[in-house]
């Protein structure tokens, strides 16, 4: 649905997605997921320069893609039941003069997995996962060309783990006092400070980057650090409804993994991961759009454990899509995940074909 007005502009858009699994109908289990989401925005020009944009998704799945949502990956495999993720953005745009604007951006994401009820020893995916992150950002661009723009920035994130649940627990000695980890054990504040670029290479070349540096504060463990903060993308139109993209992040993310170290009672905190990423959407003819996509997520493990251990997550998919009329499509794909980790029990191969119809009314 999309509403245009003379200042405003609305949208909402469902997507409701039924997979069935042959493997797992094969070794009794439930074959069946069922996805969905919920797109909304909301965009108003209150002035020529004074704008704001509202946006919110709103995801019901199983798969580790949809449920981040375009972040780096919490839990690296598909996750059985229910689980919910909503991720809200509030951006206000103003131009303070030609050359001088402001960006402020409200960014929350809420997580609540089904799968509850852990202990300290076999902690669940709601007492690791749970979860509401806020970030607060303020940019100060400087426009010195219409093709040009530098900015600097900073950003203040708050991540509050609301599992309330116990996920670990560390006894020195058999006389010691036994220290429980809760949920909230894990809650932290990052400052970023970061300088970025927008900029048109090209006509059909744009680069939007930003580098800088992250402090993390995880104040209920008592531990600090600092680490880089990047957020770079390169988009590359070579034909019309063609296109290619590549960008790289890094940053500190939410992790499913969760051990106690036996000697120091330091508990695992999160992770820093470095994606990169890339596609190519490329229209074959009218009627039929190739899409080819990889990622791949390199992370190191922080506290605990496994402090320092390493883990990489390749992912790669094609798939074709076939437009019959504007309201019904066809698709056939191919998906490849792969999770190389050091921590025991966690590497794997996937790998899905799958074809299905679209319908869009």
């Amino acid at each position: 649905l999309n509403i245009p007005m003379q200042q405003t502009e609305l949208g909402l858009r469902y997507t409701y997605g039924l997979y069935y699994y042959q493997d797992r109908q094969e070794q009794g289990q439930d074959p069946v997921d069922m996805t969905h989401q919920l797109d909304f925005w909301l965009a108003h020009a209150f002035t020529e320069r004074w704008q704001a944009k509202l946006q919110d998704s709103f995801v019901v799945a199983q798969e580790p893609e949809l449920l981040a949502g375009g972040a780096a990956t919490a839990t690296p495999r598909r996750v059985s039941g229910s689980n919910i993720s909503n991720s809200g953005v509030l951006t206000l745009n103003t131009d303070w003069t030609r050359m001088f604007s402001t960006v402020f951006t409200y960014q929350n994401k809420f997580y609540d997995y089904q799968n509850s009820g852990g202990t300290a020893v076999n902690p669940s995916l709601a007492g690791t996962l749970d979860r509401i992150e806020q970030l607060f950002a303020l940019d100060f661009q400087l426009h010195l060309a219409p093709l040009t723009t530098l900015l600097i920035g900073y950003q203040y994130g708050q991540v509050n783990y609301t599992g309330n649940e116990v996920i670990g627990a560390f006894q020195a000695t058999t006389s010691s006092p036994t220290t429980i980890y809760h949920s909230s054990s894990r809650d932290n504040l990052s400052h970023y400070g970061y300088f970025g670029v927008q900029h048109a290479i090209l006509p059909n070349l744009s680069l939007s980057a930003k580098v800088g540096v992250q402090y993390t504060d995880d104040y209920n463990d008592n531990a600090a650090s600092f680490g880089p903060y990047v957020d770079a993308t390169l988009t590359y139109t070579y034909a019309p409804g063609a296109y290619a993209e590549i960008g790289a992040t890094h940053s500190r993310n939410a992790t499913d993994e969760v051990t106690v170290n036996a000697n120091t009672g330091s508990i695992t905190l999160d992770e820093e991961s470095t994606v990169v990423y890339g596609s190519i959407n490329h229209a074959i003819t009218p009627k039929l759009l190739a899409t080819l996509i990889g990622q791949i997520q390199f992370s190191d493990f922080k506290g605990g454990a496994i402090d320092s251990q390493a883990e990489t997550l390749y992912s790669a998919g094609l798939n074709l899509n076939y437009t019959f009329t504007q309201h019904v499509s066809a698709e056939i794909g191919y998906n490849f995940d792969h999770d190389d980790s050091t921590v025991a029990g966690r590497s794997y191969f996937r790998h899905r074909i799958y074809f299905g119809i679209t319908g869009t009314y």
